[in-house]
């Protein structure tokens, strides 16, 4: 009896937890209150938006086995003069359905800024094709963000970490 109750609280940060229904609220505006500006008052004559592919989930050994990741969105102003307004962060599921969407309003990212979103291990609610969606405009001419998903997991001693890099769903340019 002993030993199996030292195998199982030895086991215990190995198993895999229940699935989460429901994260809280990211505040972006709190968490990242030195990354961001105030919204330009000018009109916002350039837009674009991207696609993030992110795995909360993947299946290994031949789909017997499924291994969750953490993923952290994050979304760089690649400008160094500009401001970048992010207007939408949503998260969807692998059938395409919105898990969350991450802001109230449009937020405005300082010149060579970051905001970030953290979807912990535990939450896979996403799953195997989950993914992001984040649209941006800006004032004027800008280079485009750099948005990108990073994913980290582990089973057992063996740890991956992968980057999944945004595609852009429409060209960024007069609207």
């Amino acid at each position: 009896m002993r030993i199996a109750l030292c195998l199982i609280a030895m086991l215990g940060p190995f198993a895999s937890p229940a699935p989460v229904a429901a994260q809280p609220k990211v505040n972006i505006e709190q968490n990242f209150a030195d990354s961001l500006t105030a919204l330009p008052k000018e009109e916002l004559g350039v837009s674009g938006g991207f696609y993030v592919p992110a795995y909360s989930s993947v299946a290994m050994s031949q789909g017997k086995l499924r291994v969750d990741f953490s993923v952290t969105l994050s979304v760089h102003n690649a400008s160094e003069t500009q401001a970048l307004v992010v207007k939408r962060i949503a998260y969807f599921d692998t059938a395409g359905k919105q898990v969350e969407s991450y802001l109230k309003a449009p937020v405005a990212l300082k010149p060579l800024a970051t905001v970030s979103i953290f979807i912990p291990t535990d939450d896979v609610r996403g799953g195997t094709g989950a993914n992001f969606l984040v649209d941006w405009a800006a004032t004027g001419e800008i280079a485009e963000p750099v948005v990108e998903a990073l994913m980290v997991g582990g089973v057992a001693n063996a740890h991956y970490a992968f980057i999944s890099q945004g595609r852009p769903t429409r060209t960024a340019g007069k609207k």
